[in-house]
């Protein structure tokens, strides 16, 4: 399978540069790719597609402030160190700007004096960094890191709250899971009184998810593994929900990664945590998932072979057309579709 098959023509302004206000105002594509339907709402009007016993599982991580800039010791040369994941204990899988100043043996000065020695190259340009083993990493980093917009936002006076879900709870990601940046406190209390159920899992979402495809040959494109914990009482609700006929639904292709990685040829579900490099594209037969709510993804991205995995490479395209041609918004803080 070709990855030019998964491009699309997106005009620059439909990029979206800061998030809709109130957070729920934004648009909704709801689509049923049984019956090859579209429906143009707002994303406040989701109830009334979703039934009493009807499950919604969202993604609970939270994005940490993982954009950091240094000095190299004993130059003046200013480098971007980006976090990726902790490999152990302030020890970390960075990216380094430029690469070529990062080499291992480099010792890099943080805000606050604090050194950090890259002790390792290691696939796809990346770099170990250790920090001092005294020192409080968490509390340091709150105060020494920014959070990291996407590089299409060019507007980087958002408040950086907006680009944590109302729900995020456990630290860890370096980019926020974006499906549910639209859910309002109001609006889940309404999903509540509805009946329908809700259910969180975690994964820290890390740059491996957003890599560009730097291959022709879908096949041949290497996922990177991120860190997840699926409860074992998510996993009862979900088997509860399917028994009484209902609808598990996906807040965004970090849920769907976790749920189908955990899913066992039996048809059981495995609860647990561990690390998922599961990758999915069309041809992969859905064990869990019933429905997806998501954003609009980059062209050839591993997102968009996710959703159109789901629904159908075909008719996604039509969707994503028709979103062109009517000014939908696009990506992290873009509008959603909730396909069904």
């Amino acid at each position: 399978m070709l990855v030019s098959e998964f491009d699309y023509f997106l005009p620059p302004e439909l990029i979206a540069q800061e998030p809709a206000e109130p957070r729920d105002s934004s648009r909704l594509l709801v689509v049923d790719h049984l019956q090859n339907t579209m429906l143009d709402r707002r994303f406040h009007q989701i109830p009334e597609f979703l039934d009493p016993g009807d499950l919604l599982i969202f993604n609970d991580t939270r994005v940490i402030p993982a954009r950091l800039f240094a000095v190299k010791e004993g130059t003046e040369a200013r480098l971007e160190v980006f976090l990726i994941r902790e490999m152990k204990m302030n020890e970390w899988e960075c990216l380094i700007r430029p690469g070529k100043r990062g080499k291992p043996g480099v010792k890099l000065i943080f805000p606050g004096q604090v050194v950090g020695e890259v002790t390792t190259a290691v696939p796809d340009g990346g770099r170990i960094v250790r920090f001092p083993a005294e020192l409080d990493f968490k509390s340091w980093l709150a105060k020494a890191g920014e959070t990291p917009l996407p590089p299409y936002i060019h507007n980087k006076q958002v408040d950086p709250e907006r680009y944590q879900t109302i729900y995020a709870r456990y630290e860890g990601s370096v980019a926020a899971p974006t499906a549910g940046l639209h859910f309002t406190g109001g609006l889940l209390e309404q999903l509540k009184a509805k009946g329908v159920n809700l259910g969180f899992l975690t994964l820290h979402v890390g740059l491996g998810t957003f890599r560009p495809v730097k291959t022709e040959i879908v096949e041949e494109h290497p996922m990177h593994a991120e860190y997840f914990t699926l409860p074992a009482d998510l996993v009862d609700l979900i088997a509860a929900t399917h028994q009484a006929g209902k609808r598990v639904i996906a807040v965004g292709t970090t849920v769907v990664r976790v749920l189908e990685s955990q899913a066992q040829e039996n048809g059981g579900l495995k609860a647990g945590t561990g690390e998922t490099a599961i990758f999915i594209y069309p041809g992969y037969r859905f064990k869990v998932i019933d429905g997806l709510i998501t954003n609009f993804h980059l062209p050839k991205s591993t997102l968009l072979m996710l959703v159109s995995a789901f629904a159908g490479r075909e008719f996604i395209a039509e969707c994503y057309k028709h979103a062109v041609a009517d000014q939908y918004r696009f990506f992290s803080f873009g509008d959603a579709m909730f396909i069904k």
